[in-house]
């Protein structure tokens, strides 16, 4: 594991998705592995995106006192904290590079937390933004 990683909410949520064993055992092994090391980063709108999917979306969803756990858990790893300025350059990456706004955030969040690789399930895998990079860990 080399370099900082910026976790998506879909692979946080696969750590509770018992649906998708496979996928769940992946993403706990990136997880636990970068976890080691120290080299997760998280935003806020990753927590949002993993309570809110966690509660409501999942065939079992967790309880609230589950998901608090959850969250209070993975607010102890860095969390890159998106001000005014943070929007407008996601603006500008949405505008120009064809991405949802939402996917553009996290880019953005993760170039301010210094990341090497971003961890998602949605994005191109392999799509560069400078020298930060998409994988998929399911591909």
């Amino acid at each position: 594991m080399s370099g900082r990683a910026f976790f998506d909410s879909n692979i946080l949520i696969y750590l509770f998705d018992e649906s998708s064993p496979a996928k769940q055992a992946r993403a706990r092994e990136l997880f636990d592995g970068h976890g080691r090391t120290g080299q997760i980063v998280l935003s806020p709108q990753v927590l949002q995106e993993f309570y809110v999917t966690v509660t409501r979306k999942l065939a079992r969803p967790l309880a609230g006192d589950a998901a608090l756990a959850a969250v209070t858990h993975f607010s102890a790893y860095p969390l890159v904290p998106v001000d005014g300025s943070t929007v407008l350059r996601a603006v500008q990456l949405h505008q120009s590079a064809s991405l949802s706004f939402w996917d553009a955030l996290i880019i953005e969040a993760a170039l301010e937390g210094s990341c090497q690789k971003v961890f998602s399930e949605d994005m191109q895998h392999g799509r560069r933004f400078g020298d930060l990079v998409i994988e998929n860990p399911f591909s």
